[in-house]
């Protein structure tokens, strides 16, 4: 959504510790508004712009999945970060096949397939390496062309010809909803979202489960929790505002 908060920076333990627990508060009154459990939402901290020493502060307050947009980002800060125990980092972003190589060579989740020929390329770049990787299938609930992801009436068949790359574990799907004020237009994106993964369920395909929905971010996390999410990647409500706009690093990405 448009309006935000000015998010405090985090510069200590004890912020990330109040950040998450502020969190996790609103994501369990968000779960329990629809009757929900908030053991059936998990929280991705967003940490794209980061630098890796707030990265350890965050660590020490508990965060130990990590979300990234733009997978070189990630790469250098899990080599930089190799020595902590148990992190996991998860690629958020739209990638480029030329740099699925990457991916396949550390993440534990990738939440932006959105074609074949990608997960083609990363199929092979993990045999390779001799891993798996889950996966989440990206959708473009908005229909604007700003933002990456199937249309919603191509996911059904691009679901039916995942099985054949071993290496890809699908485990449900992810989207952007509308950057709108309008709340109507947001909910419309998670709804449509959640509809998607309730007609898939109907036919899975041998090897694919569709039980995640990775939706919801620091503007809108809540809404997304009420409309079924599964998964909420939040970024400035744990580590702060960022100094400038998305723009200014990645054009065309919406605010986590």
């Amino acid at each position: 959504m448009t309006a935000q908060p000015q998010y405090s920076t985090a510069t200590t333990v004890e912020d990330f510790q109040r950040h998450v627990a502020d969190v996790k508060s609103r994501m369990a009154a968000a779960a329990a508004r629809v009757g929900r459990s908030a053991d059936e939402v998990r929280l991705l901290p967003v940490s794209k712009t980061v630098d890796s020493d707030r990265l350890r502060l965050a660590i020490a307050a508990g965060c130990t999945d990590l979300g990234e947009n733009k997978v070189q980002e990630a790469l250098r800060k899990s080599r930089e970060l190799a020595d902590v125990p148990g992190l996991r980092w998860h690629v958020i972003g739209h990638l480029q096949s030329n740099k699925a190589k990457f991916v396949a060579q550390f993440a534990h989740e990738f939440q932006a397939l959105d074609r074949l020929s990608l997960a083609k390329t990363l199929n092979n770049r993990l045999a390779v390496e001799g891993r798996t990787l889950e996966v989440l299938v990206q959708v473009n609930t908005s229909g604007e062309d700003s933002k990456f992801g199937l249309p919603p009436a191509e996911v059904a068949a691009f679901i039916r010809e995942l099985p054949a790359f071993e290496r890809l574990r699908v485990k449900g799907f992810m989207t952007l909803a509308s950057n709108s004020p309008d709340e109507s237009r947001v909910r419309a994106c998670f709804q449509t979202l959640h509809r998607l993964r309730e007609q898939g369920q109907q036919d899975v395909p041998a090897g694919v489960e569709l039980q995640e929905l990775s939706m919801g971010m620091s503007g809108d996390f809540e809404l997304a929790i009420e409309e079924g999410a599964t998964v909420v990647r939040v970024g400035q409500a744990i580590f702060g505002a960022r100094a400038l706009p998305d723009s200014y690093y990645w054009p065309d990405e919406p605010d986590m």
